[in-house]
């Protein structure tokens, strides 16, 4: 199992400055992003996309560092119901799928998009509850008549490419935790699956072992985010934790993306690698730095030594004791 790290954080610096730095903290894997909300500081699909050359050039420089691209981001709102802003996101998204199948990258992570309500409506829409029973019919909408047809379609086309997407269970989107990953993957294919990041499950009071287990039963996890949260009792006491207050106002919200350690300890991140290993999954942990309360390098920094420790470098061997 490989510790990665989802480079945006060092989106002011070159990528080969920025690869230089990763590799320093002894990491085996990048997530690169290469449009929406994480940017394309260091993957402009326009440079690369269908440009051998240019793929070669960056073979190289991820090979002078000894790293591997473990996936490519992009994360925006293919499912919205502004026809403009859908088709750049579905734009990004085909590309990135593209651009990966031409860089022998397996995975492509995103989110699940959210569409509006009803055909006529022009704001995105994250239906919470069944009732008033509007919503139960805005919720049948979205999936029945916008995203199933969609995700179908781009499943379709990522599995004619060899690339999964991992699709990032997040709130405000369509997709928020495991059952409904699961109910999209079985809609429209074995090409969709999770970009299993626990941070915003955690909050959400689900439990994250038993998430793994539930996916990995149903082998439906592409990828991992390693990200933590911390829910601060004393605001979600009062408020829960639906909380719109600005992430900077760190004094005033219930919960808050932390660096690894610091919403869970130790001991929980090495039952979250063995069980990740249970299910399954062998592949990379890709550190995504959103803590306000640290700078980017501290934080990557710290969350690189805790999963050094919870990491399993090896297979498993014969279990000699049991014969």
């Amino acid at each position: 199992m490989d510790i990665g790290v989802l480079t945006v954080p060092l989106h002011d610096e070159s990528l080969d400055d920025a690869l230089d730095y990763v590799a320093g903290l002894g990491v085996d894997a990048v997530e690169l992003g290469c449009g929406g909300s994480p940017g394309d500081a260091h993957l402009p699909r326009e440079q690369y996309l269908d440009d051998e050359a240019a793929q070669a050039e960056l073979q190289a420089t991820l090979d002078d560092h000894g790293l591997r691209v473990s996936a490519l981001a992009t994360h925006n709102n293919p499912l919205h119901p502004d026809d403009d802003r859908a088709a750049t996101a579905d734009r990004e998204l085909r590309e990135a799928i593209e651009l990966a199948a031409q860089l022998g990258v397996e995975t492509v992570t995103t989110f699940s998009g959210l569409p509006a309500g009803s055909p006529d409506g022009s704001v995105p829409n994250w239906i919470t509850a069944p009732w008033p029973t509007e919503h139960a019919d805005a919720l049948e909408y979205q999936w029945e008549e916008v995203a199933v047809p969609y995700w179908s379609e781009v499943a379709a086309f990522a599995a004619d490419r060899g690339v999964d997407v991992a699709i990032e269970m997040h709130p405000n989107m369509l997709v928020y935790e495991p059952h409904g990953l699961v109910e999209l993957r079985e809609r429209t294919g074995d090409a969709v699956g999770a970009n299993f990041d626990p941070s915003h499950l955690y909050w959400q009071g689900v439990d994250v072992l038993d998430a793994v287990r539930f996916l990995g039963e149903r082998d439906a996890i592409h990828h991992v985010h390693a990200k933590d949260t911390k829910v601060y009792d004393a605001n979600a006491r009062t408020k829960g934790v639906l909380d719109t207050t600005p992430y900077d106002d760190v004094e005033d919200r219930s919960w808050l993306f932390r660096t690894i350690g610091y919403g869970h300890g130790e001991d929980h991140w090495k039952d979250v690698v063995s069980t990740l290993r249970m299910a399954g999954y062998d592949d990379a942990l890709s550190i995504e730095h959103e803590d306000a309360l640290t700078s980017s390098r501290e934080g990557l920094e710290k969350a690189v030594d805790v999963l050094q420790r919870a990491v399993f470098e090896t297979r498993p061997g014969d279990a000699y004791w049991a014969e």
